[in-house]
């Protein structure tokens, strides 16, 4: 059997083991620009080197008032003309109840729920939290694989007899909440893929066991849209042929066979007998870090952020040890307007040609200088790792090669005194 566990709104959650005083009450998790990575002052970055497929990798350390928590949001979130920005990214269910959603403004929030308790987000503390808790499943679970912040996949066969799957998971539920003081959903299945959809039925604090025998009767009346993996293009071309349910979708496979290999295993996965193993780790195949920010219009500072945030990201593709050849930028600028572009580079990754390359992709990027920008994205894939040969250029490979020796040494340091104790005069600028 496969498990899928996953934490009841984590992140509030996580705020109540430290603040119990929120339980019972209104609370939302909320989040607004970063006002750190581009401070000209002393920052403390945090590089996260163990992390699930969707987990940020680099967080920064914050310093709020515990004995003053509830008030903490008006200086992360309210400007000097009073005005509130930011937006929700975890609720509790009592908030829920006033119908907030993920993504809500902070300040219709506030509106939709007078007696709402507001908190900045912590990253670092969630992160640190999840790993605690996943140190402590993998003493219980013999395969173990962290999908995202709150979410893990295990496997349990050969170590826990079915029949006892049941007792295994609730016990386990009662483990976590009275070691960790965290509620958590547990669903068994053969599949990840029909564990994962059964804790969305069953949260909170639920379990539930999906027999092979049982997986038609409870995915056929779900909709299309519930399960995890089909994507919008999917569910409009399975609809358009009167689909509307799983069921409906499981009698349709020469549709889902039009997709070739991708399409096939996800038919698979909705019947159940996709047979994907828990990954105890994955290789890092891409990894990005991007921000939003208040329109900014002076390019030269917009420059500067490029830099802050590419140095950023190189050290972390350096700490990791992976070597990307593809590399990516996103702009979105005030209006609505996008504009992004990724490029191919067979070189050996260094932070002098990373910077360069992310300055060049920004100035050819940005099509409307009169615009404002108020997002950056960088972002680097098809990555080789230390086990994996690639050609690289031979026109670059020995300038390459100083300058990953100099990259190096630049590590070594910022381990030792942070990340922040070298950088470039540029990011001091203006």
């Amino acid at each position: 059997m496969k498990l899928h566990m996953d934490l009841d709104c984590y992140f509030v959650s996580a705020e109540r083991t430290r603040y119990p005083f929120l339980k019972g009450r209104p609370v939302v998790v909320a989040k607004g620009s970063d006002k750190r990575i581009f401070s000209k002052e002393k920052k403390d970055a945090v590089l996260i080197e163990e992390s699930g497929a969707f987990n940020s990798v680099l967080e920064f350390s914050n310093h709020f008032n515990s004995k003053n928590i509830v008030n903490e949001w008006k200086k992360e979130f309210k400007d000097k003309e009073g005005v509130i920005h930011g937006i929700v990214i975890a609720k509790s269910y009592e908030a829920k109840t006033y119908k907030i959603k993920t993504g809500t403004s902070l300040r219709d929030a506030l509106v939709m729920c007078p007696g709402l308790i507001v908190l900045p987000s912590d990253h670092l503390f969630y992160q640190m939290l999840s790993f605690k808790l996943k140190a402590y499943l993998e003493t219980k679970i013999p395969l173990l694989e962290q999908y995202s912040i709150d979410e893990f996949w295990g496997d349990i066969g050969g170590w826990i007899e079915e029949e006892n799957t049941l007792a295994f998971i609730q016990a386990l539920q009662q483990e976590i909440l009275e070691r960790f003081d965290l509620p958590i959903s547990i669903a068994a299945s053969k599949s990840k893929w029909i564990a994962k959809l059964a804790t969305d039925t069953i949260k909170p604090y639920g379990t539930k066991v999906i027999e092979a025998h049982e997986v038609n009767a409870f995915t056929d009346p779900m909709k299309i849209e519930e399960f995890p993996g089909i994507g919008r293009a999917i569910e409009r071309r399975l609809k358009s042929y009167g689909a509307e349910t799983l069921g409906d979708a499981k009698r349709m496979q020469r549709l889902f066979e039009s997709y070739g290999k991708t399409g096939k295993e996800l038919y698979l996965k909705i019947l159940g007998e996709d047979n994907e193993p828990v990954h105890p780790s994955r290789e890092r195949k891409g990894i990005g870090i991007s921000r939003n920010f208040a329109a900014i219009g002076e390019r030269e500072e917009l420059k500067r952020r490029v830099l802050i945030l590419s140095r950023y990201l190189s050290y972390t593709i350096s700490k990791l040890g992976l070597n990307p050849t593809t590399f990516y930028m996103k702009l979105r600028y005030q209006y609505g307007t996008k504009s992004a572009k990724s490029i191919t580079h067979d070189r050996l990754f260094n932070e002098a040609f990373f910077i360069d390359l992310a300055q060049s992709l920004f100035d050819e990027l940005d099509t409307h200088p009169h615009y404002k920008i108020h997002y950056i994205g960088l972002g680097a894939s098809n990555c080789t790792g230390i086990h994996q040969r690639k050609s690289f250029s031979i026109l670059e490979i020995e300038k390459d090669t100083k300058h990953a020796k100099l990259t190096q040494g630049l590590m070594k340091i910022r381990d030792k005194y942070g990340v922040d104790m070298i950088g470039y005069a540029k990011e001091r600028v203006g």
